[in-house]
């Protein structure tokens, strides 16, 4: 296992990053307990939660519970230092998390407080904003995206407040570091401007969805990434199981997400059939399982920090771990971009 630094902080993370957001209803707790012990015994020392966990869907009675989840293996274990560990706060599309409250200072304050009584810990090692208020283009948004009526002076006294409140979080020891999620390149760099600006804590990472279909990183976030030394902690880089093959030729696995998320969040599309087909047929011509290609491929790109993966059972997690020191040659590489040439947004 490989370990890279999270962006200007003295913090080192494993190169892939155990997600979380099955545990407490399709992972059952004590099978998540035992992921995290495994993972730790492969060397993956991140792992990523955020208080709206679970989803899939995301309901009220379950908000927080994967949370509970880990603090009771915390507990339990004794073995809080031996993971870092990373956390969100909701924004306005959380649904049910605090009613869809927008974030500003005294909602991170009372999400925190919330956080850190499910984790039952004193610190979280990155403490992140799950969505700019200001809207995004994550999740298939991008199609019909428009920042024309964003509002800068309101966004930057928006951000000005909250690093204020994340810095009151850092002196107080209750967070150690700050990063985004679902964020712009134009945001990351209006984050990072305000932090210099009233001395709140700056932007280490930014968690966007990243894989071998959904490149969006490649162009003005990896710019950001190598000037700024903000990294990615790219999420779905299975693509919900797409890159898996599992869903090939319409195929629907009995217990899978697609047999309570008909699209996969808009994932499952006539033209991202035909580049997973794609990417298989790579896979399948050097010999390589799709899932370990899929991961070492994110693992591989220049600005990422950590790759975040999620197994609902221990028998996916051990072998997406069985691959985990897989580096693809100069030929697949090649192979790959060619694919991705070919079919550049399949959704």
């Amino acid at each position: 296992m490989q370990y890279n630094t999270l962006g200007q902080s003295d913090i080192l993370v494993s190169e892939l990053c155990l997600g979380s957001m099955t545990w407490g209803t399709h992972t059952p707790e004590a099978d998540a307990h035992l992921q995290i012990e495994t993972a730790l015994a492969h060397g993956i020392t991140m792992v990523d939660t955020a208080e709206m966990y679970p989803v899939a869907p995301v309901l009220a009675e379950t908000v927080g519970m994967t949370e509970t989840v880990i603090g009771n293996w915390i507990e339990k274990s004794g073995r809080r230092n031996d993971i870092v560990l990373a956390s969100k706060i909701c924004g306005p599309n959380g649904g049910h998390t605090r009613d869809g409250e927008a974030i500003s200072a005294d909602a991170i304050r009372r999400a925190l407080d919330g956080s850190l009584k499910r984790l039952k810990t004193d610190v979280i090692d990155l403490y992140q904003l799950h969505w700019p208020n200001r809207g995004s283009y994550a999740f298939r948004q991008n199609w019909t995206y428009d920042p024309s009526g964003q509002n800068r002076a309101e966004t930057r006294a928006h951000m000005e407040d909250v690093l204020g409140a994340l810095q009151r979080e850092v002196d107080a020891g209750r967070i150690r570091q700050f990063g985004l999620s679902n964020e712009s390149a134009w945001g990351t760099m209006a984050w990072l401007a305000a932090a210099d600006a009233v001395g709140g804590p700056r932007v280490q990472s930014i968690q966007n969805e990243y894989s071998l279909l959904y490149r969006l990183y490649d162009t003005d976030m990896a710019e950001v990434s190598a000037n700024e030394q903000v990294g990615l902690l790219a999420y779905s880089p299975l693509a919900a199981g797409l890159l898996t093959g599992k869903y090939r030729n319409g195929a629907i696995p009995e217990g899978s997400r697609a047999t309570f998320a008909d699209t996969l969040g808009g994932r499952m599309t006539p033209r991202s059939d035909a580049a997973v087909a794609a990417y298989l047929t790579i896979a399948e011509r050097h010999g390589l399982d799709p899932i370990h290609m899929a991961l070492a491929f994110c693992k591989a790109r220049p600005f990422m920090t950590s790759v975040i993966f999620g197994a609902t059972t221990q028998a996916q997690l051990e072998h997406i771990l069985a691959g985990a020191d897989l580096i693809l040659s100069d030929d697949v590489l090649t192979d790959l971009n060619t694919a991705h040439r070919d079919h550049p947004m399949p959704y």
